[in-house]
């Protein structure tokens, strides 16, 4: 059975959900604050993230944030739930790291739908992720390059994973920061410059020319999506 998060301060609304999602088979859990989201979310292991914005106690961009820098959520589906309906909300809201935006007043069963699409997808997410000769085992935490074992740190392999799995999309600095040393460090933006030479120096064949992670200028680095030519998922 599928774990449901619901962050949700309206409590009419969070009846309603919590009746039909329930009703459709998943389990549901939830809050009426943002308040301790996060700690809920860590403790719960949800499959999904139904994540209100406009909570009276917290601000739902924030705990987005929170989740996305988070190394145990930081890849669990968050759907936004706002009344915000402006295109710049959207944007914000998925370049923030929401997998999907939903404006109020909304169906339900257009929400249920969008929910069974994010199970689907997720029924085929990678633990393997191929780059060419570049392999990178989630489950086992292991990176081969030409099936030889690259000796990898723990905040390098946490880097090299989040840019996998986003092949083609562009990270400023500050936006790695958060995501793979999270929100509590002591870290610059240089650090991130230290990182990526670092991993370019094991798994691309010239750092200074590389292949896989791309530098764009003035913004920050993405992972090439042109040599990231296959997924593969394993049992």
């Amino acid at each position: 059975m599928k774990k449901i998060v619901l962050i949700e301060d309206d409590a009419d609304l969070f009846s309603l959900l919590k009746y039909n999602l329930e009703k459709e088979g998943f389990a549901l859990v939830g809050s009426q604050t943002g308040r301790g989201a996060i700690d809920l979310c860590r403790r719960e292991k949800p499959d999904l993230i139904l994540l209100d914005i406009m909570l009276p106690d917290s601000d739902g961009l924030d705990i987005c944030k929170g989740i996305r820098s988070h190394p145990e959520l930081v890849s669990i589906p968050v759907i936004f739930l706002t009344a915000r309906a402006s295109e710049t909300d959207r944007i914000l809201g998925l370049e923030l790291g929401a997998n999907d935006y939903i404006v109020k007043p909304f169906f339900v069963r257009e929400l249920i739908a969008r929910v069974k699409v994010h199970f689907r997808a997720n029924q085929s997410s990678t633990k393997i992720l191929k780059a060419g000769d570049l392999e990178l085992d989630r489950s086992s935490c292991r990176v081969k390059l030409y099936n030889s074992d690259l000796q990898l740190t723990a905040t390098e392999f946490r880097l090299l994973e989040f840019l996998m799995t986003r092949p083609g999309v562009v990270f400023s600095r500050e936006q790695l920061l958060d995501a793979v040393w999270g929100h509590d460090r002591a870290v610059t933006d240089r650090t991130v410059d230290v990182y990526i030479l670092r991993l370019r120096q094991k798994i691309e064949a010239d750092a200074t020319a590389p292949i896989f992670i791309r530098s764009v200028r003035g913004f920050g680095y993405s992972f090439n999506e042109s040599v990231f030519n296959t997924l593969t998922a394993t049992a």
